[in-house]
């Protein structure tokens, strides 16, 4: 039996319950977004898409579908244009790589004035740049000279089209790859360090694999750029001709009609590449959150 004492300890009169706020009601600085602001925004992104595909739906109405036939030498720029862009995209790779790890990674004086350098190229006008390659790597440029006493033609061969490419696709890469190098946590790296792992094991192990992705991008984005080129391509190695001098030729001697086949053959080769490692990259991104 409970006396009085112990009752009103375990109740107490000063206890009082206060009944919860209605879940309906919202404190009066919280304004609610306005239905017709989300479907301006919406309207205005559907727009802009449509924009960006109109050209490729007039395409698709206005290609001549029975009568696409190859012009002379299609072939042939198809293949200049896989096999030299690939080189291309190994140099761009070999030697945009650790560039960007190192803007990326490395803080020094004068650091700005690299990146003014990597920018240069990317802010130049392709034609422009055209014209200093052959003022520089021209046969009486002041590195096309020597480079032609030594045997080493840079104009109109092989060689000069895949520097040409190298200068159009590797700032893109670079700035991309860094990007993806910063993304990179550094404590990762700074445990592998301290647990007696080399740089070069670290970057292996460690930075590598994490900025795989983005890599993966930049290598796509330079691939495109790269195989895209007319420009720069037109003024260092107009021969031998790739698919963008090429189309070009195909429409001043043949007339527009020419231009369909080899424009399709370019999304067919150039488009997969970058598409599907996009949208792969887009997946394993979502699946690591």
């Amino acid at each position: 039996m409970i006396r009085g004492g112990a009752r009103a300890t375990l109740f107490p009169r000063s206890v009082t319950v206060t009944a919860p706020a209605s879940p309906t009601r919202l404190p009066s600085t919280v304004r609610l977004p306005r239905p017709g602001r989300g479907t301006v925004v919406a309207s205005l992104g559907l727009l802009a898409l449509l924009l960006l595909c109109a050209p490729f739906a007039g395409l698709l109405r206005s290609t001549p579908w029975h009568a696409l036939q190859l012009q002379p030498g299609d072939l042939g720029a198809v293949r200049v244009s896989l096999v030299y862009t690939a080189w291309a995209m190994a140099i761009v790779a070999l030697l945009g790589t650790p560039a960007a790890w190192w803007l990326a990674r490395r803080e020094f004086r004068g650091k700005w004035l690299c990146e003014i350098l990597l920018l240069l190229p990317l802010l130049t006008p392709p034609l422009a740049m055209g014209l200093l390659l052959s003022m520089s790597y021209g046969p009486y440029g002041w590195l096309g000279q020597p480079l032609a006493h030594a045997g080493l033609m840079l104009t109109n061969t092989p060689a000069a089209f895949v520097l040409a490419q190298v200068y159009a696709s590797a700032p893109y890469f670079i700035v991309a790859a860094r990007a993806a190098f910063e993304g990179v946590p550094r404590e990762l790296e700074q445990m592998s360090l301290s647990l007696g792992q080399s740089r070069a094991r670290t970057f292996r192990r460690i930075t590598l694999p994490l900025a795989g992705l983005g890599l993966a991008a930049a290598l796509a984005l330079a691939w495109v750029r790269a195989l895209g080129e007319f420009g720069v391509v037109l003024i260092v190695a107009y021969y031998p001709q790739g698919i963008p001098v090429r189309m070009w030729v195909d429409l001043q001697d043949t007339g527009l009609h020419a231009v369909y086949p080899l424009l399709w053959l370019f999304f067919a080769v150039g488009l997969p590449l970058p598409l599907l490692g996009g949208l792969w990259a887009r997946r394993r991104g979502g699946g690591l959150q």
